[in-house]
């Protein structure tokens, strides 16, 4: 997810969001330890998209104070 599409969502679509990819981040490592990814490159990109995710969210709320 590009960091234009998390600006357009609202505040509660990223809270969502961070959850979801959080299960999905904890499932490919669980997978990962049980048999070997295909790409293990998408644990990476998945842990960056939170941290999108998560610095937009702090962005927002920083500048609702």
């Amino acid at each position: 997810m590009k960091t234009a599409e998390i600006r357009e969502l609202t505040t509660s679509e990223i809270q969502e969001r961070i959850e979801t990819e959080k299960e999905a981040l904890v499932r490919m490592k669980l997978n990962h330890t049980i048999s070997p990814l295909d790409n293990p490159m998408q644990i990476k990109a998945a842990r960056r998209n939170i941290a999108r995710l998560m610095t937009e969210l702090t962005k927002r709320t920083s500048q609702n104070k």
